[in-house]
């Protein structure tokens, strides 16, 4: 078998020359002392440029104790195979980055253990990344810390809260920005932008932090010395710079801004506390003023998007029940009709409640799928009944329609096709909808009425009284039920007002040739003063709950008259 073939001292310092790199022949002694046996001059120069004693040797060429030193020695000894290091050399500007590298070399004469130290000088390298990340966290417009530079300053803030140095985060949303930018175009909303910022460090204390971090939001992270007052004392500062006008070309713009914010405390991520602050905006516009973040809010609001998941759901796999409430007429005493309400019992859950899911439905859109499934499924109902009293019952069915469905449905259109499917003509069907239908859009409801009324079914003003429609909608527009809310009717006994008012209504139906129902009628007391005053009919606990379709049916027949 050959031997290995061993390197002089001349092949060392040969080698070394041919690097492109700084680098040294390191022996380690039998008394242990680590010598440095050849070295080229790029080494040399890189030695005499460091202020790091620990690139120093002495006389003997001997590297002195350091991490260096400590480096090699536990690559000889096997402890450390990646043989890495890197370091820095200096301060500021004038700072530079060596990293180290070590590699075994063959034995020569000596059986020393030997490797090979080079130094790479990575200043222009770790200069470069420092600017690029730099640009990163900065945002290009306002020239502010952006999303990212603001959380990993929460998360530098968060380390103080264990000391006792609380923080708050204040999120400030310019309200109504979108208009800047469709009249006068993105180069005004930028301008604005840029002007609003620089309001926004006008208000800040000495250690906060500004941060741009969305389209129109900005973000702010104060300590807090004295408690949240110190967050409301930001917040009332934002709102005083921000009170004068801004001149935009030629024009002077006031800007409102919503503001939510967040009490940072230990251990929180910094997103959560970014999202519950942007939570806390959405209060603040409701309300009109800065409002902190208060957990149970949010868990209602993550309820309601849970809700909005799982009634999807439900809407999909049809999970979901009409029940029927008798519609009595207060003079005969027998069931003129029933209004279908929607009844959602979840597997977990149990029942949840109308008031609860149908909000979340109008809020995501869901009221779409769920109004026109209500429709058909009344329709069908009523059919079937009919098919199996072998005859058309003089009855009605009540179905609700949103005023989300009459500005984003065509009602008329699944209306007209209930009606064909279950055969029903159109005089068995009513429509009940709410003020807030017409005054959204009172063209649009115009329409829609119309078109309503000429497929003959009727169409009933819901929870009249609670809205903001004029007496002119009711003169103009085809209505021919006004149902009085419950909220007067309930208080008739005990309220003298709530009684003018169930008066004046009924006064005001008789004189335009409306029928009239009231609502929430809990008392046999309510039912016989409703049926004196005139009222045509009405519904509530006192008569039945709503009730399944066949247990319904079954109330209709008993409470008949032969």
């Amino acid at each position: 078998m050959n031997a290995t073939p061993r390197l002089s001292a001349a092949d060392d310092l040969g080698l070394l020359n041919a690097l492109p790199i700084a680098a040294a022949v390191i022996e380690r002694t039998d008394e242990g002392a680590l010598k440095v046996v050849a070295h080229n001059s790029r080494f040399v120069s890189a030695v005499e440029q460091s202020s790091c004693t620990s690139l120093d040797w002495n006389d003997a060429e001997c590297l002195k104790a350091g991490a260096i030193a400590e480096l090699i020695h536990s690559f000889f000894e096997g402890s450390n195979t990646a043989g890495e290091l890197d370091f820095k050399d200096g301060e500021g500007v004038s700072a530079h980055f060596f990293r180290l590298k070590l590699a075994p070399l063959p034995k020569i004469d000596a059986p020393s253990p030997r490797c090979l130290l080079s130094v790479v000088d990575r200043t222009v390298e770790v200069q470069a990344e420092r600017t690029l990340r730099a640009e990163m966290l900065r945002d290009s417009l306002t020239g502010l810390p952006n999303r990212l530079a603001f959380t990993e300053a929460i998360e530098d803030a968060g380390a103080n809260v264990a000391r006792d140095l609380e923080h708050a985060v204040l999120v400030v949303d310019m309200l109504r920005f979108s208009r800047i930018n469709e009249s006068m175009g993105c180069l005004a909303g930028d301008e604005l932008l840029i002007t609003f910022a620089r309001r926004l460090i006008l208000a800040l204390r000495a250690g906060d932090v500004l941060a741009r971090t969305g389209g129109n939001e900005f973000g702010v992270l104060v300590s807090l010395r004295r408690g949240v007052e110190d967050a409301f004392k930001a917040a009332e500062r934002i709102q005083q710079v921000m009170a004068s006008p801004f001149r935009l070309s030629e024009l002077e713009i006031r800007v409102e801004c919503g503001i939510g914010v967040a009490l940072m405390t230990a251990g929180q991520d910094p997103e959560e506390l970014f999202r519950n602050a942007q939570f806390a905006v959405k209060q603040a516009k409701a309300a009109g003023t800065p409002q902190v973040y208060e957990p149970r809010q949010a868990t209602e609001a993550r309820r309601r998007f849970s809700i909005e998941t799982e009634l999807r759901r439900a809407l999909d796999k049809d999970q979901l029940k009409l029940f029927y409430q008798p519609l009595i007429n207060l003079k005969s005493g027998e069931v003129a009709g029933f209004e279908a309400l929607a009844r959602w019992t979840h597997e977990d859950r149990g029942e949840i409640s109308p008031t609860e899911f149908i909000p979340v439905a109008e809020e995501s859109g869901l009221i779409l799928q769920l109004g026109r499934w209500a429709m058909d499924s009344a329709a069908q109902t009523l059919a079937g009944w009919d098919r199996d009293a072998g005859e058309k019952l003089p009855l009605y069915v009540g179905v609700n329609l949103s005023a989300i469905q009459v500005a984003r449905d065509d009602v008329p259109g699944l209306v007209e096709s209930a009606l064909k499917s279950s055969g029903l003509s159109g005089d068995r069907l009513t429509l009940e909808l709410t003020e807030s239908s017409i005054v959204q859009d009172p063209a649009r409801a115009t329409r829609v009425f119309d078109a309503l009324k000429a497929l003959d079914t009727t169409v009933a003003m819901d929870d009249f009284g609670t809205g903001y429609s004029s007496l002119a909608y009711l003169q103009r527009l085809p209505i021919d039920v006004l149902k009085i809310d419950k909220s007067f009717v309930s208080g008739m006994m005990v309220d003298p007002d709530a009684v003018a008012i169930v008066r004046a209504v009924l006064s005001l139906a008789e004189a335009l040739g409306m029928s009239t129902t009231a609502e929430g009628i809990e008392t046999v007391e309510l039912a016989t003063t409703l049926a004196t005053l005139g009222c045509a009919s009405g519904q509530g606990f006192y008569f039945a709950k709503p009730l399944e379709p066949n247990s319904a049916l079954q109330y209709w027949k008993t409470r008949r008259r032969a």
